[in-house]
């Protein structure tokens, strides 16, 4: 923030906003009394940041009416949210305090403006020391469990606090990069998924394309104009696509009406890079969306209503089977309802089409907001259980004492990723778990008796072990023994943290002979390989192994949840790289705007100046010269280099923000070179092998260290692992792969 004297035109630029801001508030105010409280709040906040500009050099009211006008508009609360809206930066940027907030506009927009408050105070909090001080780590936690406690509480907070960060990434262009990349690896590994759960679809879109331009800025711009391409060229066809639709409803008298949705860039390179495959494959590019008002008297239920429309429209369009998605049977844990099938337009196009009643499209578009209004009146889907149903397990999760703030954060965080399985009881009950969930996170979810006891597992009829995954629609049937019990091995395949809870609970008696041999372990695997076992080793493992605390560390390696098979390489990994050195080259700037976070720092990669520390070039991204990359400034003072778009660099961001340092790549040297892997598939032929590889060594004179391919049935895919020395080279490779004949397709992938 900086602080100048305001001008005519700055006050004439409130105005105006504010004028829009009221427009809409009154629609959502019931009577004149709150649309009162509105501008009574408007006026407060005004005169509060008078003077105070942001980094862009705009009047710093915007940015509150701009949050403010997400809330009415794109998330549909009412007017005690749009005034903490208003007011949601008055109590940390200026004199003000609570107390006062609550005199002037009563309990609970105070309230409502205290928790945001500490949510801001919680993620702009720097640990001392990364993360040793345990008095701010406890204090930390408290505020982050009373913050999302509020998820059951009073939801509202956090549903202001989605629309701040949205405003906050419309504008990030102006912050530094390091700043930059803290608030975009929070808001993927926080705020998306959050956004995500609470059902507020185009908040969440937003904010994913907001994170792809800044992540990896050429693929955005690459796929938004081949979107924008496909729109232009296809806009005829999805209109003749509509037509004979429209007609065949009319005729079955629903009242609806059609909206034309295109897959956004963040999706789409989503999906390509999930996949493996190119923009052309994705099928469901090009989406249409029926909305209906349900036909009251027909003794048909919403859902039946779906399925007669979605029997209508595939009487007229070819659909793909396996592309069926029924999330009115069974919702999402967000609420979601619809019905989702891909048809083939007569031109030969995929595209995806959406049934929704418009109960179910409110709280597709305003999520949890929706859901209570409907609630209120009586109205209720399948989804709103569900909603409800999630709140009380995140309630379950925050309320336990045990957890700390790095531990919730990452629980939550799962949580809000995960989607739902449905499996069945050998007496036909439906039972919802987390994907990836196990026979054994069943057995603790019907009860802790149950899982305590369990041996094995029957999943359609077969015999299987409590480790065996499940899938949706999958019968199961638990195994039980009277002399059962809890296993430390468990803990490596539990997915619920209800079930890893109990079994953790169940070993605690034992910790401290656990954490005492985990030490003995610890400290014979380092002898073995000639390592002291001193303070620099340990905090290198306690990064690498994504730990919090030493005796963490020896209880994780005491139960078997921390292995040590691969020690040497994670010793190796943790103190160096492809390159050895880094230069620091400046420190400059101050990175918040209430300027209290640390001076930003750069570091070039590729410097050999002796006294720069050292750097490791990440295996789990494995990032090469010309990607856009992130640095992670460890306690000991590695830095380790990500990719930007790399989950792993958004979740230690997200957890340590002071830790993110902006990494530049000096130019490289001819020898120095960087593992990659490209996937490939296509038509098989003869001499299709020995092409490929002329063109790896002998065209590019580029080094392979493995060649994976296979072929059955005409067809072949595999991988090459070749050691290149820049980006630059890796996507001409790609291009002159790309342009032999029969091959389809060509990508890098993770190693």
């Amino acid at each position: 923030m900086s602080f100048s004297e305001f001008g005519e035109k700055d006050y004439e630029v409130i105005a105006r906003d504010w004028e829009v801001l009221k427009a809409s508030a009154q629609k959502r105010c019931a009577n004149p009394e709150e649309m009162e409280v509105v501008r009574k709040a408007f006026e407060f906040a005004n005169d509060a940041h008078r003077n105070v500009r942001r980094r862009s050099g705009e009047p710093y009211m915007l940015h509150p009416i701009a949050v403010a006008q997400i809330v009415v508009d794109d998330i549909g609360l009412g007017y005690k949210s749009i005034s903490a809206a208003l007011l949601h930066d008055v109590v940390e940027d200026t004199d003000y305090t609570v107390e006062d907030i609550r005199e002037e506009f009563g309990d609970k927009i105070a309230s409502l403006v205290d928790g945001l408050t500490k949510i801001k105070n919680v993620l702009d909090t720097e640990q001392k020391t990364h993360g040793t001080d345990i008095t701010q780590q406890s204090l930390q936690a408290e505020n982050f469990k009373r913050i999302l406690l509020t998820l059951n509480d009073d939801v509202r907070v956090v549903l202001i606090k989605l629309a701040d960060r949205l405003h906050n990434c419309r504008t990030i262009e102006h912050m530094p990069e390091h700043k930059r990349d803290k608030i975009l690896s929070e808001t993927m590994f926080i705020f998306i998924p959050l956004a995500h759960r609470l059902g507020l679809y185009s908040i969440k879109t937003e904010l994913e394309n907001i994170w792809l331009r800044y992540k990896e800025p050429e693929a955005y711009l690459d796929i938004k104009a081949r979107i924008d391409r496909g729109i232009a060229e296809k806009g005829n066809e999805m209109n003749e696509f509509v037509v004979p639709i429209e007609s065949a409803l009319e005729k079955a008298g629903f009242h609806f009406e059609i909206k034309r949705r295109v897959k956004t860039p963040y999706s789409a390179w989503q999906k390509m890079q999930t996949k493996g495959v190119r923009f052309e494959e994705v099928y469901d590019l090009y989406a249409i969306r029926i909305i209906f008002d349900p036909q009251l008297n027909s003794g048909e239920s919403e859902r039946d209503q779906c399925y007669r429309i979605f029997s209508i429209i595939t009487g007229i369009y070819r659909y793909m089977p396996e592309r069926l998605r029924d999330w009115v049977k069974h919702p999402k844990s967000n609420g979601y309802e619809a019905l989702h099938c891909t048809l083939l337009s007569n031109s030969g196009t995929w595209v995806e089409v959406q049934i929704r009643t418009r109960r179910m499209d409110d709280i597709a578009e305003k999520g949890i907001a929706a859901h209570w209004i409907y609630k209120q009146h009586g109205i209720m889907g399948e989804g709103d259980y569900e909603m409800d149903a999630w709140l009380d397990r995140i309630k379950g999760i925050l309320v336990n004492p045990d957890v700390n703030a790095m531990e919730l954060l990452d629980i939550v965080h799962n949580d809000l990723i995960t989607t739902d399985i449905y499996v069945f009881t050998p007496r036909g009950e439906q039972r919802s778990l987390p994907k990836g969930s196990t026979a054994l996170d069943l057995a603790y979810a019907i009860h802790t008796e149950v899982g305590n006891k369990a041996i094995a597992a029957k999943v359609n009829q077969k015999l299987v072990t409590l480790s065996q995954e499940l899938a949706t629609g999958d019968k199961v049937e638990i195994i039980t023994a009277e002399d059962g019990k809890p296993q430390p091995e468990w803990l490596k395949f539990l997915q619920t943290h209800r079930a890893r809870t109990v079994v953790t609970d169940y070993f605690k008696t034992q910790r401290k002979q656990t954490v005492d041999y985990g030490r003995s372990t610890l400290e014979a695997a380092l002898k073995d390989l000639s390592y002291e076992c001193d303070e620099a080793i340990l905090q290198r493992l306690e990064v690498a192994y994504n730990v919090e605390a030493r005796e963490e560390l020896y209880y994780g390696i005491g139960i078997g949840q921390i292995k040590l098979d691969n020690l040497a390489d994670v010793i190796k990994r943790s103190s160096s790289g492809k390159i050895s050195w880094i230069r620091k080259m400046f420190s400059s700037g101050s990175a918040r705007e209430d300027q209290k976070q640390a001076p930003s720092e750069t570091y070039i990669i590729g410097s050999t100046d002796p006294d720069a520390p050292h750097f490791a070039i990440a295996t789990c991204c494995n990032p090469i010269p010309g990607d856009p990359v992130v640095g992670i400034k460890a306690p000991d003072g590695t830095i380790t280099v990500h990719k930007k778009t790399c989950p792993v660099a958004d979740r230690i961001a997200a957890r340590h923000g002071d830790w993110v340092v902006v990494p530049k790549w000096l130019e490289q040297a001819e020898d120095t070179s960087f593992l990659v892997r490209i996937s490939l598939r296509g038509l098989d032929r003869v001499g299709m092998l020995n092409e490929i590889t002329r063109r790896v060594s002998l065209v590019m004179g580029v080094n392979m260290r493995r060649l994976n391919l296979t072929a059955e049935g005409g067809l072949f895919e595999g991988y090459i692992d070749l050691y290149v020395n820049s980006k630059e080279i890796l996507d001409k490779m790609i291009k002159k792969l790309s342009s032999i004949e029969g091959i389809e397709n060509v990508s890098r992938t993770a190693l």
